[in-house]
């Protein structure tokens, strides 16, 4: 019997697949129903700008990440959190590549990324330049279950057309913030990475 390697990621090869067939975030809304998308760029300019310390914890950790967003632009926490998710890639910088993929893409996909037993999104699946599974995230944080038990609304999916109030976009982001940073400094801390990168 062949003895296995210490590290490896037998699904690499299927989050390979799915992150290619995904799209960056200007292409995913621009081959959505523009009523939808629309409502991703008026959140946009809702959010709060990033901070010099906020972008310096993301930017320079040297490692590449691949973030793949398993989206519905009709959800209402999509429609939060895309753009959230744009703006911290972006102050990651280049290393960090940000892709979104529509659920009903890939039923594999959809059975991969159930949160109990439900096709819920968003998802976020944090991949190593290998695409070797960093961590996963979703489908709210937080921030946004506790303003929804505040609530009690009852409703699976919010509908986006009314933006939460700003402290609670600006405790979202913060969470997406700690999330992108963990991602980045377990690749950057990762054995076999740093074998590979002579560190």
């Amino acid at each position: 019997m062949e003895e296995k390697p210490g590290y490896y990621d037998t699904r690499s090869g299927f989050w390979k697949e799915i992150f290619d067939r995904a799209k960056d975030y200007d292409s995913y809304l621009a081959e959505s129903d523009p009523e939808k998308a629309q409502k991703w760029a008026a959140m946009a300019a809702k959010l709060p700008p990033m901070s010099k310390s906020h972008k310096a914890r993301v930017s320079g950790i040297g490692r590449q990440l691949n973030v793949l967003v398993y989206s519905g632009v009709w959800c209402g926490d999509c429609v939060r959190q895309g753009p959230m998710l744009k703006q911290i890639a972006e102050a990651c910088g280049p290393n960090v590549r940000l892709r979104f993929v529509e659920r009903d893409v890939s039923e594999a996909l959809q059975d991969e990324l159930r949160i109990l037993g439900a096709l819920r999104v968003p998802v976020v699946v944090f991949l190593s330049e290998d695409f070797w599974e960093v961590g996963r995230f979703g489908d709210r944080l937080l921030t946004a279950y506790r303003a929804k038990a505040k609530r009690e609304l009852g409703a699976a999916c919010d509908t986006g057309l009314v933006a939460p109030p700003a402290r609670d976009l600006a405790a979202e982001q913060a969470e997406w913030l700690d999330v992108f940073e963990r991602m980045l400094l377990m690749a950057r801390l990762s054995p076999p990475l740093r074998e590979r990168h002579a560190e």
